[in-house]
Parts: C-alpha cells; structure tokens; sequence
C-alpha cells in the first residue's frame, strides 16, 4: 500500500518527544509499505523551528529508503495576540493542504491524527480532492481537553473547533482511538456508531526501551550517585501541571538522597525553573530534552518513574505512553493520572496511583517505596511482563496495517 500520514508533529530522527507514527513507519516500511508524513516545521515541545525551516513554506525531506516527509510552514506566532493564535492553529491546515495537493501523488489510503484537531479540515478535504479514504486518529480529545486546561478560550475558536471535530468524524471512513474511553465517549457523548471506530492504542518500543544497569552514565554525568531518583519524561507544558512535582520536592527539602528528575521542554519550562530558584527548592534537577536513543539510559537510572496531568476530567481519558516506556525498563510507577491511566497501573500491577494535588501523599509513597526495595523490583517485573505481552508497538502497527486494508478494499 501507499499510505499517506498527515501529523503536524511527526519527529525527524533523533528529535526528543512523542515517537508513535515513527516507529508505525519503521515496521510499515519492513512489510513492504510506502509512506509519506506530511508534517509541521515547529517542533511540539520547543515550539521552535529550525534554520532550514524558516522562511520555507514546503521542505521535502528523504526519511528513509521507503519514507518520504514533506513538512510545511507552522507559524510561530501563537502567543502573539488573537490573530497570531488563530494563524498558529490554522497555517498548518493551510500549508498541509497544500503540499498535499501540488507535492504528493495518489495514495491508497491516508491516515489524519489529531491534536491540532483542526488538521481534520486538511483531511476531508484531501480525501475528496484526492479520492482516497480517510482515517481519522485520536490521541486526544479535542477540543475538550484544550478547553479544559485553558489553551482554547475564544468562542469562535471553540465553535470552529466543534464544527471540525464533527466534520472529520462523520467524513472518515473509519476513526481509530488511542483508549477505550474515547471510545466511549465517542459512542455515548458523540453520537458514532461503534463499528466505524477501531482501537489501536499507545504501546511500547520494545526495540528501544529495555531494562538496564542503573549505575549507568547518566547518574555519572548528573551527579546522581547514591541518590533516589524519581524522574518524569516528557513535555513540560501547562496540561503536564509539573508545579505538582515541585510541590512534592519541596517535601524533601532536607533530604539530600532524594532527587526529582525532570526531562524534557515546553512552554512552561522557564516559569517552572523561575519557581524552584525563588521559592529554594533543592533537589529537582532539570534536564534538556534528549534523542529518542538516549532516554532509555535515563530511565533505567531512575528509582521510580512518574507521570501527571492537570487534573480534569478529560484526561481521565487518555492513556501516557511515558508509562509504557517505563513498564518496558522495568520501572516503578507512581502515576498522578486518574481514569483508564491509573486503571492500566492497576491492572499490571506495575506501581500506585496518587493524587497529584496532594503533595503530602504523593512523598510519603515515594518514601514507603523507598523503604521497600523488594516492592519496587516486583512492581517493576510486574510491569515488564504486562506490556510485552499486551502492548508492543511492532503488533500494534500489524495490525494498524490489517485495519487499513480493510477500510482500502470496502
């Protein structure tokens, strides 16, 4: 097949972040595939593009022998005024359709991922111009949830936004969701009938992600030796709420074994570091965002591995895929995630929920954890098993591959 991928934050190679449809595309392309990501130029962590982006409005770029990417103009703009924030949402709706009407040929298939929901605009109308069916991915929903953490506040945008989400689930042939609470929310809240909707969830990167020796160059290079390390991965962004995690450092203000890794970038990184240097906090460390080959060695030179949200009721949908990449090293989890994340926990076995407002709690169980060396290794197995034996990435992008013959034959 021929498929073609619209993803506004698709990674290049060793980019930090989020690498789903770049392992997808990988396995895609060992089963004989051809694929071309039509992808955005600023990266989704950073919010910044690089030298040869700018001042381009399509760069063609060979990913692989059998993967080609064409990223188009985002503009960075977004925290300028309304206009600017407008322009920041759509000029990729704009540039994609672009490039995929003058600089991609037919496709037997093309598959649209949300967030930015507005990229389902793009979709429709590339599945009418190009005559090809559309799948319509959801890793989040929009624009529930950036409504509820304040990104999304003006009217208009938020009845465009409506408007979109509506349009791209009745016009896609099938809808895949990354939870079964989309799912549900989809067929309950939504009104969609339960067999357009496949589910193909995030997974892990077995390939990537093993367990390791934790006395490893990381706790060389940081300074972490003989220290407790409980380390978050990923975006430090105002849905992350990582002004939990300082509030739960500053419980161990005296304790000098305890450190609280944060890797990764956003938007909110700079008031995050402004606020531990004002309010004296000691033992966070902050780490730059790493390539996708190095964080493995990171996480295996952490204690515990923990992942938290804001605290609505939106992402009580959503499952992390930091936390299969934990399971995968074998890691303890302490999850500040309600809903069908704090059920995956459960369910292997692989670590606690804990609230991720109540700071007081949220120390004494990484203290109880501490104290109990034997539980950890358990709950760490715990999870390994779980998640080779249900979510591996390789089997999932089989059978993404399996459903999109389906939808190309029908």
């Amino acid at each position: 097949m021929k498929i073609l991928v619209l993803h506004q934050y698709f990674l290049g190679k060793d980019d930090p972040g989020g690498s789903r449809f770049n392992q997808f595309v990988k396995y895609w392309e060992k089963l004989g595939h051809e694929i071309t990501v039509v992808a955005g130029t600023v990266h989704y962590a950073t919010g910044k593009k690089e030298e040869k982006y700018k001042g381009k409005w399509v760069v063609k770029e060979s990913y692989s022998p059998k993967v080609n990417v064409i990223r188009t103009f985002v503009s960075e703009s977004y925290n300028t005024s309304f206009i600017g924030r407008l322009w920041g949402y759509f000029s990729f709706t704009v540039s994609s359709l672009w490039g995929i009407l003058f600089h991609v040929k037919k496709h037997d298939v093309i598959i649209v991922t949300s967030p930015p929901l507005f990229v389902g605009l793009t979709g429709v109308l590339a599945k009418w111009v190009k005559r090809i069916p559309m799948v319509f991915e959801i890793r989040d929903l929009w624009p529930e949830s950036a409504i509820d953490t304040g990104v999304l506040t003006s009217r208009p945008l938020i009845k465009m936004a409506y408007l979109v989400e509506k349009l791209s689930y009745k016009f896609a042939n099938k809808i895949n969701v990354l939870t079964p609470a989309f799912k549900t929310k989809l067929v309950e809240n939504k009104g969609i009938k339960e067999d357009k909707i496949v589910f193909i969830p995030n997974g892990a990167d077995l390939d990537i992600f093993q367990p390791g020796a934790k006395e490893n160059w990381v706790r060389e290079k940081y300074g972490l030796s003989n220290k407790f390390v409980v380390t978050y991965m990923g975006a430090h962004g105002v849905a992350n709420h990582l002004e939990s995690l300082l509030a739960v450092a500053k419980q161990f203000n005296e304790d000098e074994d305890i450190v609280i890794m944060l890797i990764g970038d956003g938007m909110r990184k700079k008031d995050l570091m402004q606020q531990v240097k004002d309010e004296g906090i000691k033992n966070i460390l902050f780490v730059e965002s790493q390539p996708k080959h190095t964080i493995p060695d990171f996480c295996n030179a952490s204690d515990i591995c923990t992942a938290v949200l804001k605290k609505v009721d939106t992402f009580k949908t959503v499952y992390p895929n930091k936390v299969f990449d934990y399971m995968s090293c074998g890691k303890p989890i302490l999850l500040g995630i309600d809903g069908v994340a704090r059920e995956l926990v459960k369910e292997s076995g692989s670590g606690f929920y804990v609230d991720p407002e109540d700071s007081n709690a949220f120390a004494d169980k990484i203290r109880e954890l501490k104290a109990n060396p034997n539980l950890m290794k358990d709950l760490g197995n715990n999870g390994l098993v779980f998640v080779r034996k249900n979510f591996s990435r390789e089997a999932l992008a089989k059978k993404y591959i399996n459903e999109l013959e389906k939808v190309v034959k029908k």
